[in-house]
Formats: C-alpha cells, structure tokens, sequence
C-alpha cells in the first residue's frame, strides 16, 4: 500500500506493508536514525514522536495510520528555543541516551505547549518515557534549570 509521510518538512512516500510500523518507515524509509526501538510495546517511549503536533509512541502505531500525516522526530525538533535547552539539559543529565529521543520530543512538547517547567509538572510528562540508567531526578533538575535561563 502507498503511503505518504511528511518528516520534518520532508515528503516521503513509499509502497510499504500493512503491516509496517511508523518507527520502522522512519527508519528505513526516511534514514532517520534518531529515533529509537526500545521494547517494540509502547512502554519504554525511546520511540516518541510528534504526530500532527501530538506525541505518539511510533512502535505502536501503523504507518498506513500516519498516512498524509506531518510528523516530527528528535532531528526535526531544532536547536533553539526550547528544544535547544532542552537538549543542552538532556547531553549533561543523561548516562547511555538510549531514552533521550523520547525524553527530547516529549519535553519539548509538553515546554512548547504551556507545560510548567516545575519538578512535578515534567515527571508527569516524561512517565511515559522510561529511563532506566539515570532515573528522573537529575533530568528533571537539568531541564528546570535550564528552563530559568
């Protein structure tokens, strides 16, 4: 089946599976490697990305789904504004990084949309994000300085 994607302001279009999930066409149709496969069932959130303005965990979503949708993965989200201090905190809080596209997109959304930058506020936004190595405390206190600046 056909299926058309704009990634980061890119179109992509490809003959693809019903099968094919969204994670996978951005990975091997688009060559974006940024965003990660964790556990492949939409509970470790490596693979979050922004879907018509709305996070979604890719893994759990078919691309025949996202089809004539605009989506926006860690390489679309830019290095300034608030994506920029949110990736400035996350390159010196984080361990392995395997969470940080995840943590990237859905941090920046939820800042970019009104989100309280306050301790209680991103360990609700970022639930959905799991980060084993480094736990929460250190991430949450890198993006709320970061969010003074």
């Amino acid at each position: 089946m056909m299926v058309r994607i704009r990634i980061n302001g890119q179109p992509y279009e490809a003959d693809v599976e019903p099968r094919m999930l969204l994670v996978d066409f951005i990975r091997d149709v688009a060559g974006m490697k940024g965003t990660h496969v964790g556990c492949g069932t939409g509970d470790c959130g490596a693979c979050t990305v922004l879907m018509d303005g709305r996070p979604v965990k890719s893994c759990l979503v078919l691309a025949a789904q996202a089809d004539g949708s605009e989506v926006v993965t860690v390489e679309g989200l830019g290095d300034d504004g608030v994506a920029g201090k949110v990736r400035s905190a996350l390159s010196r809080s984080l361990q392995c990084g395997y969470c940080a596209p995840g943590m990237a997109v859905t941090a920046t959304w939820y800042l970019e949309n009104g989100g309280s930058p306050t301790e209680e506020g991103l360990r609700s936004a970022l639930s959905g994000v799991i980060c084993r190595c480094t736990g929460y405390k250190p991430v949450i206190e890198a993006l709320m300085e970061e969010m003074k600046g």
